[in-house]
């Protein structure tokens, strides 16, 4: 983690753009607020909700699958005061300036930024433009909760639903799966004020709350082929390979239940299994390291642990159930929770359903320098991102080149998901500058972080934009570009 230092002129920031969108809410503006719809996003407009409405003031809240043109001249048409965008916006400076000329605009980001200065008109606040990692250190939910403090400081409570965005955004690629960079301060931040408690566990979904052999068919991060999304097979395998008793008289038993002996057999059997499917057993290495713990929510709720807080919204948003999502972000229990976990439940049957045949089909390409996934007619667009992350982490296509995931948009374009490992990002590769570059060519338009980006390209494109990408990603593991 950077300097204390380093962090003042980032927080400063923040503070300059807090105090001017304190002004609006004083004055009795409605704020508006446009939000990426995966977890991140919309845990960073339930802060700022939260925010707003704590300062006694309006808002409201619009999710959206990408920012583009079409959507901020609707924003235009309505002509608020006052517009905050939140999980994207820093590669759309350029369109935000040209729309929305006569209307203060926030951006509040984390993903690499436009090379071109900030339009006069935009206050930005991007970890990027302090030396920070936006793809590591901070989320768009902890950029928000960065200006929602500044705002004012009895918000630091809403520290824990932005750790909640960084693990939907999967910034907890560190040894045991811990939270680095800004978030280290973020998760200090919710320590203190009660809100969050750490600790060192096996990571399993429902780790308190669901029967063990649903908890560990409901896993899929990692994914475990065989096991992830199969509840009979996860029944059987914790029975006769691990030997467990799930069940102590009419009670079914829950990871939390599990004493160390127990913990140890299970993490071993895993082990074999992937070696036995031929898979590197470090993906094993997943189901254990750091559990967030937000102590406010009730126990035995999907909300208790921030990783599972996060898949219910991350499915919320990927379900298309965006107010459901927003709902819960602000504070909604009861009715909205349950109908919420029904989505989920749904969601992690369609993605394991996905996750089937995408890895065992003809729908795989393998290129010089990435492997191409195609989900047309299967993955719908709104899926797409989640499925190309769990497809990364799974252990199947290895370690050695990227891939992309690709399938038809609505409106008759391609929607392209990239993602690659640390390890390939330290040989060079910029799956962000890729992205950029390769839909350029085609008129589209891409961007993202250095390794989790996408692209919207022409449907007629999609071969060229394939060969580009692989002839990009060649000449910078030669060094040729960063």
């Amino acid at each position: 983690m950077s300097t204390q230092a380093d962090i003042q002129p980032l927080i400063a920031k923040a503070n300059e753009i807090g105090q001017a969108v304190k002004e609006h809410l004083d004055r009795g503006d409605c704020a508006r607020i446009v939000s990426h719809l995966d977890a991140d996003g919309l845990a960073a407009a339930s802060i700022l909700g939260k925010a707003i409405r704590r300062c006694g003031a309006a808002f409201h809240i619009r999710i959206a699958k990408q920012l583009d043109e079409e959507t901020v001249s609707e924003i235009a048409r309505e002509k608020p005061s006052l517009v905050i965008f939140t999980d994207f916006g820093s590669g759309y400076l350029d369109l935000l300036s040209k729309l929305l000329p006569s209307i203060d605009v926030v951006v509040l980001d984390h993903h690499q930024p436009l090379e071109i200065s900030t339009p006069s008109s935009i206050k930005h606040l991007n970890p990027h433009l302090f030396g920070f990692d936006g793809a590591r250190d901070i989320s768009a939910a902890g950029v928000s909760y960065l200006l929602a403090k500044e705002i004012d400081v009895k918000n630091v409570d809403l520290s824990a639903l932005s750790v909640v965005g960084a693990l939907g955004d999967l910034q907890d690629k560190n040894e045991k799966r811990e939270l680095h960079g800004l978030n280290e301060m973020i998760v200090r931040d919710g320590i203190n004020s009660g809100k969050l408690r750490v600790e060192t566990d096996l990571i399993l979904y429902g780790r308190e709350t669901r029967p063990l052999h649903k908890a560990f068919a409901s896993t899929t991060n990692p994914f475990i082929p065989g096991l992830s999304g199969e509840e009979d097979e996860s029944f059987k395998f914790l029975v006769k390979k691990v030997g467990l008793e799930l069940k102590v008289e009419e009670r079914w038993r829950t990871l939390a239940d599990l004493n160390e002996d127990e913990k140890q057999r299970l993490f071993t059997q895993i082990v074999r299994h992937l070696v036995q499917r031929k898979l590197p057993p470090e993906i094993s290495k997943n189901l254990q390291g750091t559990v967030y713990t937000l102590t406010g929510e009730d126990k035995w709720t999907p909300l208790r642990d921030a990783r599972e807080y996060a898949s219910l919204l991350n499915a919320c948003g990927r379900m298309g159930k965006f107010g459901l999502g927003v709902s819960v972000g602000l504070g909604s229990r009861g009715r909205v929770l349950d109908e919420a976990q029904e989505v989920l439940s749904e969601y992690r049957r369609t993605l394991a359903g996905y996750m089937r045949v995408l890895t065992t089909t003809e729908r795989v390409t393998e290129r010089k320098n990435l492997y191409h996934i195609n989900g047309d007619g299967l993955v719908e667009e709104k899926m797409l991102g989640a499925v190309a992350s769990l497809l990364s982490v799974s252990g199947v296509f290895g370690d050695e080149k990227p891939l992309l995931a690709t399938t038809s948009t609505a409106s008759g374009e391609i929607k392209v998901s990239a993602r690659a490992s640390d390890r390939q990002r330290e040989r060079g590769l910029n799956l962000n500058a890729v992205m950029m570059a390769a839909a350029e060519k085609l008129s589209g338009r891409g961007g993202g972080h250095d390794v989790a980006a996408g692209a919207t390209i022409p449907k007629s494109g999609l071969e060229q934009f394939i060969d580009e990408a692989d002839s990009l990603i060649e000449r910078m593991w030669k060094g040729g570009e960063k």
